[in-house]
């Protein structure tokens, strides 16, 4: 079973390239890595903890206003179920 999970070597990255090159095109191979390297550092940022675009939460913006709660008035069981 460790068979099934070894990394390619030698020439079986050739052909892994030949296959990428027809499917993909050369012209969009640039693109796709270009793509692929900015994945990867933003995935490094993120699991680094480096990540500059944290949004900063303001105490008052987290709680709702008391003035929300208070000026609408608590339904009764009653006016919620109607017909009963």
């Amino acid at each position: 079973m460790a068979a099934l999970l070894a990394l390619p070597e030698g020439g079986e990255w050739i052909v892994i390239l030949v296959i990428v090159v027809l499917l993909f095109g050369s012209k969009k191979l640039p693109e796709l890595t270009r793509n692929a390297a900015r994945a990867m550092n933003e995935f490094k940022k993120v699991n680094s903890g480096e990540d500059d675009e944290k949004p900063q939460v303001d105490g008052k913006a987290a709680q709702p206003a008391s003035g929300d709660l208070q000026s609408r008035p608590a339904e009764s069981a009653s006016e919620q179920r109607p017909g009963v």
